[in-house]
């Protein structure tokens, strides 16, 4: 296993979350480095499926023959469950954020500060790139674009400067679109001193951040199989069976804050005659944030939060 692929947040209290039973079938939706799926492995559970559309998550395969890899995204997670003949679980974890490897390997172009190609695939072959829609969507979609899944409040001011870089030349590389937002020149992003990396001044690095974020869960369809999984996972799992998730901005939060209490997409919590709450779930944790002492061994860990839900047994 690479060490530095990624180092997973709050990974006791995620696996503690899953009150994880020895004969039974989990699922990591997001295998990663397979620091997850260790974790489980390793409380003896009966049979642990670990999804990743990335094939480079591959290289972190696990030897045990109560493991199962699906080289797939975890929207289809209740496709891959009819295909493997498992018709409930007893827990489901997702660690939504973005893998070390992706932000720190330059040709993936998932960062802005490397020079390289803007790709931002997870599934390398898949067909559409951040370069696609960078030159391919209009002022006002790259506008609300960057609003919706950047909450860029400068959102309209950036696809304006993009679309007038791009009557110049192509967008095809993270260096053009910084400088295109930033209203600059590529080369005045380059630095030898930095080997590879791009001189980007402070006070743009949020923004940079924001707008990169956005036009990775576009490419990716980041929310779209977000929801596609929350609806798969909610109808799998067994009663008393509990789901555990790791969000890292507000927008799937939101999301999957509203899912856990009301048990639909829409977040609208449905009651009965008498006023009880009908959702499917229990909240166990309702937004738990990585303690100071983990923050400092592990920055990336400061914008987590793990939610985790119980899905509650019908009595008759």
């Amino acid at each position: 296993m690479d060490a530095v692929y990624h180092i997973p947040a709050m990974l006791n209290e995620t696996i503690n979350g899953l009150n994880i039973k020895p004969d039974g079938v989990y699922v990591d939706v997001t295998f990663g480095g397979g620091g997850h799926s260790r974790a489980i492995l390793e409380k003896n559970c009966g049979h642990l499926f670990s999804f990743d559309q990335d094939k480079d998550a591959l290289n972190n395969a696990i030897k045990d023959e109560r493991w199962t890899f699906v080289h797939s995204n975890f929207r289809y997670l209740r496709n891959w469950m009819e295909y493997y003949e498992v018709d409930g679980i007893d827990g489901l974890l997702a660690d939504l954020g973005v893998s070390f490897h992706h932000f720190d390997c330059p040709e993936r172009g998932f960062s802005f500060r490397f020079s390289a190609p803007l790709d931002m695939r997870m599934n390398q072959t898949a067909k559409r790139t951040a370069a696609d829609i960078v030159n391919g969507y209009s002022e006002d979609e790259l506008a609300n674009l960057f609003y919706l899944y950047g909450e860029l409040k400068n959102g309209r001011g950036i696809a304006k400067n993009i679309c007038r870089a791009r009557t110049q030349k192509p967008i095809e590389r993270t260096e053009d679109l910084v400088a295109a937002a930033l209203n600059s020149k590529p080369e005045n992003l380059t630095n030898r001193e930095l080997h590879g990396e791009l001189d980007i001044p402070t006070q743009h690095k949020k923004d940079l951040a924001r707008l990169f974020q956005a036009l990775r869960i576009e490419v990716n369809d980041e929310m779209g199989a977000l929801r596609e999984m929350l609806v798969a996972a909610r109808n799998l799992l067994k009663p008393g069976g509990r789901i555990a998730i790791l969000t890292y901005h507000s927008l799937e939060d939101r999301l999957v804050k509203n899912f856990l209490r009301s048990g639909n997409l829409e977040g609208k919590i449905e009651k009965d005659f008498y006023g009880n709450n009908l959702s499917p779930f229990e909240l166990i944790e309702k937004g738990r944030e990585a303690s100071a002492e983990e923050v400092e061994r592990n920055p990336r860990a400061r914008s987590a939060k793990l939610r985790v839900a119980e899905k509650l047994i019908i009595k008759n």
